[in-house]
């Protein structure tokens, strides 16, 4: 019962056992993100828990070793909005309009309110987090994955040879029964030179499925490329 005690007061035995513990979950999911070839990989996340945690632990420190008044949350709160700061620096816009890095941003975030509950000493919510992240970073995409192959909602990136094949294709669209919400030129966000970039978000019917889209406007003999935004 002792020790149990013990591990939640502030001693160099509880400090060794939240820092490497941090260097555990942080490491944890930082590895999976970093083996999918993500910005933010394994040192970074361990970076983000570790100081997470010793900055809760100062915050502990502070509260029992000095005889002044002082919000035990206060460093922490700085922590979460700083890593909100680092999070910004994963998130990119491609030419395409896609968004990438918000899960690699939001994995860094959580990675370090992970490491400020393992600082604090709050052992079993920092467990139970970076399961659950491990478990929405690895596994749910698959789930996410059949969702969106259901969904009726498509934006489509296409590179058309000239400007002149932009409403046919638009046409073409229209005549597959595709419903077409928006559409614009924009040529500076193309990869093939002299070609004119196509961004088309439509909604499709039920009796189409994403594939099959992609397989007949790809060919089209003006269609360069084609990609999902």
């Amino acid at each position: 019962m002792d020790i149990y005690i013990n591990l939640y007061e502030l001693n160099i035995l509880t400090i060794c056992l939240r820092l490497c513990l941090a260097v555990i979950l942080g490491g944890a999911i930082g590895i999976e993100r970093g083996a999918n070839k993500h910005p933010a990989g394994f040192r970074t996340h361990i970076l983000v828990c570790v100081g997470a945690a010793l900055a809760m632990l100062t915050n502990q420190y502070i509260v029992d070793y000095f005889d002044s008044p002082v919000d035990p949350g206060r460093l922490g709160a700085q922590v979460i909005t700083g890593v909100g700061f680092l999070g910004v620096g994963t998130i990119l816009v491609t030419g395409r309009y896609k968004i990438k890095g918000l899960t690699t941003a939001a994995g860094l975030w959580a990675s370090a309110c992970i490491g400020l509950a393992v600082g604090i000493g709050f052992y079993s919510g920092a467990i139970v987090a970076a399961v659950l992240v491990l478990i929405s970073l690895a596994v749910l995409p698959r789930l996410e994955l059949l969702f969106y192959q259901r969904s009726r909602t498509l934006g489509i990136y296409v590179e058309i040879d000239t400007i002149k094949n932009f409403k046919p294709f638009i046409n073409k669209v229209k005549e597959m029964g595709i419903t077409v919400m928006e559409s614009h030129l924009d040529k500076s966000a193309i990869n093939i030179e002299g070609a004119y970039a196509v961004s088309v978000f439509v909604r499709l019917p039920k009796k189409f499925l994403v594939n099959e889209v992609f397989d007949e406007l790809s060919a089209l003999p003006y269609v360069l490329m084609i990609d999902e935004i």
